[in-house]
């Protein structure tokens, strides 16, 4: 194969993104396609950080087109200085690093602060226009896969300001280009609560479904809401504000956080009103605060036993907790700007936090003392857990002697191989066992529907039988004591039935590894398997559908064929299948097919759990109530 100089290729414009779009949204997913959405939200939202809008409108159209409208300066029409036959605006949305974030004299702050945010948008959409209201005059754009599509238009006299942004994602690119409206609703409630007296309306042309987002008192209204229903050890939450901070004191702190008697650990970071979902230099400050704080009080007041120290996992258990900070210049590890890397933040971030924390806990002795005990009788547990799991370990000649009775385990123990299928009664796991490929494939029954950990305190967690047989069957602990290491299969494979009751189980499951073992769904470990609910048969042909649409798509191609009636049976339970049905159409990997279970936002998987699976019936009656419109009239209830 030959390689010489014509080989080399020549981006121009905006082709670099289309072709490599990861590089820019990181990749064509779901992820991907809602980056869209926030990097014109970001541009609005830094206009509202500038101190020039104060109000954002998001509409999702009938046709997948999201429209972004703030009223703050609007984006220059005037020819640029640089290329003097393009305005400002069509540089803005066609050249990559083009923008006025650069420097600090148009933003202190800023979140789009690379110059690709909406030329992207451009280049990854099928149709853009940019409306733009500025100086009196109203002027519009259209572009179309990063191109330009029309001259910029002179619309005529306004009273209005801002810039409004229309993008329909290109489906060339975004395998699905299906908007989901609770993550959008998310998107711009978190950033509503981040900014204090902006006001965000978001609205679903298809449906009519509206919302409205103003908090007065930005992450002290977040950490309120986001602790409503939940026991907390101190009834009022850690709170502050600190302007002028960082070296050039044109950044600003603000953080608010509460204790649960929880053991899940949750710290929201934002840095100029983007998420940081990884974290970084501020959320480390943060953190390595909370653990010198709360220490050095314990020390001061002599309220530390003998015999205990406490970690920075006793500090951080149960800790819910939101910090958002704004910087001149961050620096992000990556376009999509998931963790923070500015050297230095963090000690400046732990500086203020412990000072006000410190002033905190001596001015509110009742509850720091209550605080302290809460961590103290954490690491009680912590240290009495690693004393029995130390006299286990001492007791069991093999691990497999605390295996619980009703597992049916696999011969091989190499995790790249072995799957563990969780399965519902002893009914589904007959039919399981007979199915499975013994060599590989483990089976482990569970007793009707498990504990839902949502609502539970920790005492019930570890006497509830059926989850500590998960536990044990998993290996790796729960928690705080989660050990990778000790993975006893690379798949653990949740197997319910194809209804409303196997729905409800595999939630609870869910919640449950979403809450003890979050790091078994981060590394790829958890899978949902998709039993079929029917079974089509005409002569000696026999197809499966999982669903009702699946049915239909599969009963109208059956049925334009010449010759015998197609005859549907449905299946009750796993149970009810024959081994040989159930290995085929579920267990066999060379047929089967799985879910991953992967979390793509945080913060909306947080919100819906709380929701759905808390302690709050209001919540679910309010949930039901908005996704009614869109629920089927047959549902199987």
């Amino acid at each position: 194969m030959t390689y010489n100089a014509s080989d080399i290729e020549v981006l121009e414009g905006l082709e670099a993104v289309r072709r490599r779009p990861g590089m820019y949204v990181g990749g064509t997913d779901a992820a991907a396609l809602h980056h869209l959405v926030a990097e014109v939200l970001d541009n609005a939202m830094d206009e509202v950080v500038a101190g020039y809008a104060d109000k954002i409108w998001l509409t999702l159209g009938r046709d997948g087109t999201v429209t972004v409208r703030d009223n703050g300066r609007g984006i220059p029409v005037e020819p640029h200085p640089r290329y003097p036959d393009k305005s400002a605006l069509e540089v803005v949305l066609t050249f990559l690093h083009a923008g006025g974030k650069f420097n600090n004299r148009v933003y202190d702050t800023a979140g789009g602060l690379h110059g690709v945010g909406v030329s992207v948008v451009n280049a990854l959409s099928v149709r853009t226009e940019v409306v733009v209201e500025r100086d009196g005059r109203q002027w519009r754009q259209t572009f179309a896969r990063g191109r330009t599509v029309s001259p910029l238009e002179d619309l005529g006299d306004t009273r209005r300001r801002g810039t409004q942004v229309a993008f329909q994602p290109d489906a060339e690119i975004f395998p699905d280009c299906t908007f989901r409206v609770e993550r959008l609703v998310e998107m711009c409630r978190s950033r509503a609560y981040l900014t204090r007296g902006v006001v965000i309306r978001v609205r679903v042309e298809e449906n009519g479904e509206s919302h409205e987002f103003h908090f007065p008192n930005g992450v002290a209204d977040f950490i309120r809401d986001q602790g409503t229903g939940q026991e907390l050890v101190v009834p009022e939450p850690f709170e502050g504000r600190a302007e002028r901070f960082g070296d050039q004191g044109r950044g600003r702190l603000e953080w608010a956080m509460v204790w649960t008697n929880g053991d899940d650990n949750r710290v929201l970071s934002y840095c100029n009103t983007v998420p940081t979902p990884q974290g970084g230099s501020h959320e480390s400050g943060l953190r390595t605060a909370l653990v010198k704080g709360i220490r050095e009080y314990g020390d001061t007041r002599g309220l530390l036993p003998k015999g205990v120290t406490i970690s920075a996992d006793d500090v951080q258990g149960g800790l819910l907790a939101v910090l958002s900070l704004f910087l001149p210049n961050p620096q992000f590890s990556g376009q999509t700007k998931e963790k923070l890397t500015n050297p230095g933040v963090d000690r400046q971030v732990e500086a203020v936090i412990k000072d006000n924390l410190d002033h905190w806990l001596h001015g509110h002795p009742e509850q720091a003392t209550r605080l302290f005990e809460s961590i103290v009788e954490r690491a009680r547990e912590r240290i009495n857990r690693r004393q029995d799991a130390t006299a286990t370990r001492r007791k069991s000649p093999t691990s497999r002697l605390t295996l619980p009775g009703k597992l049916t385990d696999c011969v091989t123990t190499n995790t790249q191989l072995s799957e563990l299928f969780i399965v519902e009664g002893d009914s589904a796991g007959g039919s399981a066992k007979q199915a499975r490929d013994r060599h590989t494939q483990a089976v482990l029954p569970l007793r009707g529907k498990i504990l839902n950990v949502e609502q539970a305190n920790l005492g019930k967690f570890e006497k509830n039988t059926e989850i500590q047989n998960l536990v044990a069957a998993i290996g790796t602990g729960y928690g705080r004591q989660f050990d990778h290491r000790h993975l006893r299969y690379g798949r653990v494979i949740i197997m319910t039935d194809a209804d409303v009751d196997g729905a409800h189980i595999a939630s609870l499951l869910l919640t449950f590894f979403y809450r003890f073992m979050p790091r078994l769904i981060q590394q790829g470990h958890l899978f949902l398997a998709r039993p079929p609910l029917y079974r089509l048969t005409r002569g000696a042909e026999s197809h499966y559908a999982v669903d009702d649409a699946e049915k239909e798509t599969l009963l109208a191609r059956m049925s334009d064929k010449r010759g015998g009636r197609v005859e549907i049976s449905r299946f009750k339970g796993l149970g009810e299948m024959l081994p040989a049905q159930l290995r085929e159409t579920t267990m066999n990997p060379k047929t089967r097919r799985l879910l991953q279970v992967f979390v793509d936002d945080v913060e909306q998987t947080d919100d819906v759990f709380n929701r759905l699976m808390g302690k709050r019936p209001e919540e679910r009656f309010r949930f039901i109530r908005e996704k009614a419109a869109f629920a089927r009239h047959d549902l199987d209830i």
